[in-house]
């Protein structure tokens, strides 16, 4: 009988140093910052500017912006947890190549900014972004709200709060919460979970087109999270899976999102012309 004491007792005293560890080193497993500070020409990207944002708490949040070509969309693009700016130099390009400008803000700790990120931070910072790139003269209905991963959370926030074109969200996740539930089922994840990015409760207040992104191979995030939000989402929407897609290869060459990007937002600029009629 005392050995099963011990036993359970020590079982539980391991849970229990366990669900410490999860609950103050959560943001760890959440978050992945490289936080070098890359020039854009050093990533081979010479008509992308690099701005300093001043935080109103002191942080300083590195973006980077490349202008659209007259009467084209500019995106507002915000990452996903890993890397920095430097990784999405590829997309950059491949997005600039078409004529839209680009604006894609780094989260604290990434790429140079200062501080650490958290869920509150991401999205006040995601305004100031989102001033600031009307202070360069881009109108809203110009700007195209773009979340990757982690960021679908944050551009989805955004889309319901400002006034933009559209939004696109890349392999996007209904909530962290949900997602950690899922991952780490054997703790009580709804109680110690502090970054909840809960873009299902979110996705309903959005009234701008909505393009979804999804790779149907996807084992980071899984494509039900994707149609999901597709039901929640007002119309218009649409929901583009790419059947060979997992969560970070949609824009290479075998495999490629751009081709339905450039078609929306061939839509949103129809639209657009056939409104002013």
């Amino acid at each position: 009988m005392w050995t099963l004491l011990k036993i359970a007792a020590a079982v539980l005293g391991l849970y229990v140093v366990v669900t410490l560890a999860a609950y103050f080193g959560q943001r760890r497993l959440l978050y992945h910052p490289d936080p070098n500070r890359i020039a854009p020409a050093n990533a081979g990207l010479a008509d992308v500017r690099e701005q300093v944002l001043a935080m109103p708490d002191g942080a300083r949040v590195v973006a980077w912006y490349g202008k659209a070509q007259p009467g084209k969309k500019t995106l507002l693009y915000f990452h996903g947890n890993a890397g920095g700016l430097a990784e999405r130099a590829d997309r950059i390009r491949r997005f600039m190549s078409e004529g839209w400008g680009v604006y894609i803000m780094a989260y604290r700790g990434y790429a140079g900014s200062t501080g650490s990120p958290t869920e509150t931070r991401n999205i006040s910072d995601a305004r100031l972004a989102y001033g600031a790139l009307v202070l360069e003269g881009v109108p809203a209905d110009s700007i195209v709200i773009y979340g990757e991963s982690l960021g679908t959370g944050v551009a989805a926030r955004m889309a319901a709060e400002r006034r933009a074109a559209g939004l696109i969200l890349e392999s996007p996740y209904t909530s962290i919460l949900e997602l950690a539930r899922s991952q780490y089922w054997y703790l009580p994840v709804q109680w110690l979970l502090a970054d909840r990015y809960e873009t299902d409760k979110v996705i309903a207040q959005v009234r701008v087109p909505v393009l979804i992104l999804h790779g149907q191979k996807d084992s980071l995030i899984p494509v039900a999270m994707a149609q999901r939000l597709f039901v929640l989402a007002n119309e218009p929407k649409k929901l583009v899976v790419l059947p060979n897609g997992w969560h970070s290869n949609l824009y290479v060459e075998s495999n490629d999102a751009l081709p339905a990007v450039r078609d929306w937002i061939g839509g949103l600029d129809a639209r657009a012309s056939a409104t002013k009629e």
